[in-house]
């Protein structure tokens, strides 16, 4: 028999116990966004060694045999995984002028259930399509999908590298308040860097206070 949750409170609960899945497939007003699977091996591969430089001083350290169809292709398999057991959420960016291109992604990975209902956003987009507005709108997308009744989640944290400009205003515009500084957080362009941490309350999960 099918539950049907009587309040907000009683969805989170709902979603405590029976974790659904999210939607494979976004479009926005520009984009398309696509969830992991092999057959984006490809179209992957060209956007993480075409923005290869691009990354390095945001990202960690990554292998040259990262930059292979075989590894990426295993990648989006594991993202396909992790997508259909509600672990993780990547989503692929296309623009709807250019399908078979891929300019970005976003990730909600280390989702976890229970009390928590919260996950980590990481995003990133191609050099050539910076300052337009299209990280935004697809971020927006995804924290959508993120808080809806199919997934549930009551918390995104992000955290950026604190000269990450572009990112911090990003972060800013779609809500997300600054909860303070994680020292050493991970290792990046040679070094342990700090992180600015933010994060962003589906408020829908919120406890209403009798009068």
């Amino acid at each position: 028999m099918a539950i049907k949750p009587q309040s907000s409170v009683s969805s989170a609960f709902t979603a405590l116990l029976f974790p659904n899945t999210a939607q494979r497939r976004l479009v926005t007003q520009r984009l398309e966004l696509v969830a992991c699977d092999p057959s984006l091996a490809q179209q992957v591969l060209d956007f993480v060694t075409r923005n290869r430089d691009h990354f390095a001083p945001w990202d960690p350290p990554t292998p040259d045999t990262y930059f292979t169809l075989k590894v990426q292709t295993e990648r989006l398999e594991n993202g396909r995984r992790a997508f259909t057991s509600g672990e993780g959420y990547r989503y692929w960016m296309r623009s709807l002028d250019d399908p078979g291109r891929i300019i970005g992604h976003i990730h909600f990975s280390a989702v976890v259930r229970g009390a928590l209902l919260g996950s980590l956003l990481g995003y990133g987009i191609d050099r050539d399509f910076e300052g337009k507005g299209l990280m935004s709108e697809a971020v927006r997308a995804g924290i959508d999908e993120m808080f809806s009744r199919r997934v549930l989640l009551h918390r995104i944290q992000a955290a950026h590298l604190p000269e990450n400009a572009r990112s911090a205003a990003v972060l800013a515009r779609l809500g997300f308040e600054r909860e303070g500084l994680a020292r050493k957080y991970l290792f990046i362009n040679g070094a342990w860097r700090d992180h600015v941490v933010t994060a962003l309350i589906n408020d829908a999960l919120e406890p209403k206070q009798n009068p």
